[in-house]
């Protein structure tokens, strides 16, 4: 592993993930759990855009938050969708007349995520997408929470059918409409541009490499702490990666050897390291939501290695 990683680096240090900005012209799926409407999910359609990524959205058309993994077909509009962006009786399923990219699912994230693969893809894409992102979450999910999560829901969902995902939450945000992002100094368009820009991040680094961009049925966990709290957390540069696991280990657990240690931080500990700005990166299985064996965490630690962090002592 030594060698690969210094052969990595040697080639990272040359071009890294900035300078080869989906380099293989990556499609993306987004979905979240908010809403198609959200701030959090409309800041990362731009940021992803603005990235190069063939981006399509396919989001629940209202806050479906902890509805875990459930899926039901789509209805018509009982009632608007959020934030007034579509009326009373408007279809199961539909789209932004200025941007048809933006789609709605009238039901769960993971009906939303599915409708996206299996129907909308296929006419923007020609194919399955590459790769989902679904998020950026309002709201922390850690620990036990990934178990009822809408946006990690969809995330399962979509490593099921074959799609790596990662599934994105931020702790500061709130249930608010993308029209808010026009104000730019406001904390919490702040907060959504800066979780768009670190999940670009990541989207970078895990897709710069070629080959399989996860193991089949396997999903990430990514977690950002507040941006308006005391710790000085306002710039990208201010954040840390750290690859952790969800739950706490048992006797019998054996993780991937990283920072001088057999055992991985658990999310929860880790971002609430005081005076850091910690970012957590879990990795789990789709079928169970919990954590993996070493050697799946070990290839995902090759392909974010340039991010990635020790906490600090």
């Amino acid at each position: 592993m030594l060698s690969f990683l210094r052969l990595l680096t040697g080639a990272l240090a040359l071009g890294g993930a900035s300078a080869l900005t989906n380099p293989f012209n990556r499609k993306i799926l987004l979905t979240n759990d908010d809403g198609w409407a959200a701030s959090h999910i409309r800041a990362s359609y731009t940021a992803l855009k603005a990235a190069k990524y063939n981006v399509l959205m396919s989001a629940p058309a209202e806050n479906k938050s902890g509805t875990g993994s459930s899926m039901a077909p789509p209805t018509v509009l009982n009632i608007t969708c959020e934030f007034d962006t579509c009326p009373i009786g408007a279809p199961p399923e539909g789209f932004n007349a200025s941007d048809p990219r933006l789609n709605y699912v009238n039901s769960f994230p993971a009906t939303s995520v599915e409708f996206g693969i299996q129907t909308l893809s296929p006419k923007f894409f020609k194919s399955k997408p590459d790769f989902v992102f679904a998020g950026p979450n309002v709201g922390n999910n850690l620990g036990p929470t990934v178990l009822i999560s809408g946006t990690v829901g969809a995330a399962t969902e979509a490593a099921l059918e074959g799609v790596p995902a990662i599934a994105f939450s931020g702790a500061t945000g709130a249930q608010i409409s993308y029209t808010t992002l026009a104000n730019t100094t406001d904390p919490l368009t702040v907060a959504s541009n800066l979780y768009a820009a670190l999940s670009v991040k990541v989207v970078d680094t895990l897709l710069l490499l070629p080959g399989p961009i996860l193991p089949k049925g396997i999903a990430l966990n990514v977690n950002y702490p507040s941006t308006t709290s005391a710790q000085n957390c306002t710039q990208v540069s201010d954040f840390k990666f750290v690859l952790t696991r969800i739950n706490p280990p048992d006797a019998n657990s054996a993780d991937v050897p990283i920072c001088g240690s057999t055992q991985l931080p658990t999310e929860s500990d880790a971002i609430a390291t005081l005076g850091a700005c910690i970012n957590t990166i879990s990795v789990f299985n789709a079928s169970t939501k919990a954590d993996v064996d070493k050697e799946t965490q070990t290839f995902v630690l090759l392909r974010l290695f340039e991010i990635l962090s020790c906490l600090p002592k």
